[in-house]
């Protein structure tokens, strides 16, 4: 398989932005350490039909939007980035020592949890609701993606995984998985590569604390929320919360290929 890793993705929230808390099943809100849960989905049926693909132990009924194919389903499960000594583990563990030891929180504890079991499989409102992208995006096109059927698909980044864990409680974690893609095979793509993001959320004081007069800052404009949107970032808060991305990610690069 070709080793294809979207390295790192940070994004950046606001606490204040977040719903009421919704349990996840299978997600510890307290964890600060590497788990290997999942975010099942109840949708899938549990016993065998007729016209239906067996995957990761459940079956998906298959209907117009099915398009995964069984070379693609032989790769689901592999699992690389969580075997030991494989180049893909060696990033991984890389990057969370970096962030281990780095980012703590007020106990000592490493502030970044880690999620690196996660199902691929995810409901389409996953990948692509959950994350605001428009009912008639582009990325969702049957040519670009591997659907199970018109409700679950193999996730196409692990981003699908966001939401389930913003709403568990998270602040701040790193997500990595295989995601899936059809490109056409060729020097640099590959339709099953990796990725690893990170998803850190600010508090206004936060943000703020350590800037003079800070306290009369504010994380937004004076805007229109809505169930779906938030109101505008102050510029304020972009700026800073632009400067704490780069250092993050300068320090990242810097532990792992070395000064200069």
């Amino acid at each position: 398989m070709a080793m294809l890793w979207k390295f790192m993705r940070v994004a950046k929230y606001s606490k204040t932005a977040l719903s009421p808390k919704v349990k996840v099943r299978g997600i510890p809100t307290h964890s600060r350490h590497s788990s290997s849960k999942s975010v099942p989905s109840d949708i899938a049926a549990s016993a065998p039909h007729s016209n239906t693909v067996e995957l990761l132990g459940k079956y998906y009924p298959q209907d117009d939007y099915s398009n995964v194919t069984e070379k693609i389903l032989s790769k689901v499960g592999k699992n690389l980035h969580n075997r030991k000594h494989h180049p893909l583990w060696l990033i991984k563990e890389q990057v969370k020592e970096h962030f281990y030891k780095h980012y703590l929180g007020r106990r000592g504890t490493p502030l970044f949890s880690v999620y690196d079991g996660l199902s691929p499989v995810v409901t389409v409102q996953q990948n692509f609701d959950s994350l605001l992208i428009p009912q008639n995006h582009a990325s969702r096109r049957k040519e670009d993606n591997y659907y199970l059927n018109r409700d679950h698909m193999l996730r196409a980044h692990t981003s699908a995984h966001q939401w389930d864990l913003i709403h568990s409680g998270l602040d701040a974690f790193l997500a990595v998985g295989d995601v899936y893609r059809r490109d056409t095979i060729d020097n640099t793509h590959y339709p099953v590569f990796h990725q690893m993001e990170g998803v850190r959320l600010f508090s206004c004081h936060e943000l703020f604390s350590s800037i003079k007069d800070g306290e009369g800052l504010q994380l937004f404009e004076q805007g229109h929320r809505t169930a779906h949107k938030q109101e505008c970032h102050t510029m304020e808060a972009v700026r800073l919360v632009e400067f704490n991305l780069k250092q993050v990610l300068t320090k990242l690069m810097t532990h792992i290929f070395g000064d200069g």
